[in-house]
C-alpha cells in the first residue's frame, strides 16, 4: 500500500467536498442543528402542568388558633412546575380531567389536619390520613412531576413542624455530581451525529461516484481497493472531530454541559466511530444501485442505532433478550466511551475495552469494503 496514494484519495474527498456547498452546509450545520433541536427538547424539567386542589379539610382548633396541613402542604407545592387552580366539586374537577382540560385533582379528606397530628402524637391509635392524586398518567413524566412534587411539598412540610424522619439518605456522588440530563444526552447525541451523517455521506457519496462512472475510472488506475477505501477512511475520521468539535463548541457555550476528562480522547473516540462508519456506508453502497435505493437503508442505519446504543436511556432499560444486540451497533461503544470521559474523567486505561470494540470494528468493516471493492475489479 503506498500512503502518498492513499493520501491523494483523501485529498480528492476533501477537494469534492469544498466544491459542494450542500455536503459542507450538511456536514457542519446539520450537527449543530441537531444539537439545538435534541438539546431544547430533552433538557428541559416538566412545568406549568394544570392542577386542580380540592380541599375539605377543616384544620384542626388549637390554643394558639387554626393549624392547617393541606394548606401548608399546599404552599410548598412548587408552582412553577404545578399550575394550581381550587375547585371545591370533586366529580366537577374529575370532568376536567376527562375532557383533557388539567392533569390532575389532588384531594385533602375532611379532618385532614386533625387526623395526621392524632396519628402522630398518639400511633396506637391507628388514625391516619392520605391525599388523593386523580391524575391522567397517560403521559408518565408528567404523571411523575406532579407526584414527586405533592411528595416534596408533604416532606418539607413535616420537617417545618419539627418531626424529623428516622431514616435519611445521604447521597454522597462518586461520579457525575450535579449532572443534569443534558450531561448525560450530550456525549451520546455527538456519536449519533457523526454515525449517521458520516455513513449516509459516504453511502452516498460511493453511490454517485459508482453511477456517474467515477468509482470504476478510479479502480481502473493504480490506485489499490485498500487505498481508496483508507484515504476515505482518513477524510472521514477527520472530518468526523470536526463535527464533534462543533457540537462540543455548542455543548459547552449554549447548554453549560459538565466535562470532567480529557475532550481530546473524546475525539479520538469519535474520530474512530467516524472511521467505522464511513466503512459501512462502503459496505452498503454494495446493496445499492442508484441514490433513491440508497436513501432506503436510512431507517437501518438510524434505528439501531437510536434504539439499542444507550444515547437516549440506558441500556439496562432495553429488555433483557434485546440488550446483547446493544453491543452489535458499533455506536454503542462510543457513547459510553464518551459518557465515561465527560462524566467520570476516565483515561485510556479504563476506555480502552470500548476502543478495542471501535478498532475491531473498523478493522471488520474496512477489511469488508476492501473485498467488496476487489470484487468489483475481480
Amino acid at each position: 500500500m503506498n500512503l502518498k496514494r492513499t493520501f491523494a484519495v483523501t485529498k480528492r474527498v476533501f477537494r469534492d467536498i469544498r466544491n459542494d456547498k450542500r455536503t459542507i452546509a450538511l456536514m457542519l450545520l446539520a450537527p449543530i442543528f441537531a444539537m439545538f433541536v435534541f438539546g431544547v427538547a430533552f433538557s428541559g424539567d416538566v412545568t406549568n402542568v394544570n392542577v386542580i386542589i380540592v380541599n375539605h379539610d377543616q384544620g384542626l382548633q388549637t390554643p394558639n388558633g387554626t393549624i392547617s396541613l393541606s394548606n401548608n402542604i399546599i404552599s410548598n407545592l412548587n408552582t412553577s412546575v404545578l399550575n394550581i387552580q381550587y375547585m371545591d366539586d370533586e366529580n366537577a374537577a374529575v370532568t376536567q380531567i376527562e375532557n383533557g382540560k388539567d392533569y390532575a385533582v389532588i384531594i385533602f379528606p375532611e379532618n385532614f389536619t386533625q387526623n395526621a397530628y392524632m396519628g402522630l402524637t398518639n400511633p396506637s391509635s391507628g388514625l391516619n390520613t392520605q391525599i388523593t392524586i386523580r391524575d391522567d398518567e397517560s403521559i408518565p413524566n408528567i404523571k411523575n412531576a406532579i407526584q414527586g412534587n405533592v411528595a416534596g411539598a408533604i416532606t418539607t412540610t413535616i420537617q417545618n413542624q419539627g418531626i424529623k424522619s428516622p431514616v435519611t439518605i445521604n447521597s454522597d456522588a462518586i461520579y457525575g455530581k450535579n449532572a443534569q440530563f443534558i450531561d448525560f444526552f450530550v456525549p451520546g447525541i455527538m456519536a449519533f451525529v457523526v454515525y449517521l451523517l458520516t455513513t449516509l455521506l459516504t453511502l452516498l457519496a460511493f453511490v454517485g461516484e459508482r453511477t456517474s462512472g467515477t468509482l470504476g475510472r478510479l479502480l481502473s488506475t493504480p490506485l489499490r481497493e485498500s487505498e481508496i477505501v483508507l484515504g476515505y477512511a482518513i477524510a472521514f475520521g477527520i472530518i468526523g472531530t470536526i463535527q464533534a468539535a462543533f457540537l462540543l463548541t455548542v455543548a459547552l457555550l449554549v447548554f453549560k454541559i459538565i466535562v470532567v476528562g480529557n475532550v481530546l480522547l473524546a475525539f479520538l473516540v469519535i474520530a474512530l466511530l467516524a472511521v467505522v462508519s464511513q466503512a459501512l456506508g462502503i459496505l452498503l453502497s454494495s446493496l445499492a444501485k442508484r441514490e433513491g435505493q440508497a436513501v432506503q437503508f436510512i431507517p437501518f442505519i438510524i434505528l439501531p442505532v437510536f434504539l439499542l446504543s444507550g444515547i437516549f436511556w440506558p441500556i439496562q432499560a432495553i429488555p433483557t433478550w434485546l440488550r446483547p444486540f446493544s453491543y452489535l451497533v458499533p455506536a454503542t461503544y462510543a457513547v459510553d466511551a464518551n459518557r465515561a470521559v465527560f462524566l467520570k474523567g476516565w483515561g485510556l486505561d479504563k476506555i480502552w475495552p470500548d476502543i478495542l470494540a471501535l478498532i475491531i470494528f473498523a478493522i471488520i468493516f474496512l477489511l469488508l469494503a476492501i473485498l467488496y471493492l476487489k470484487r468489483r475489479t475481480d
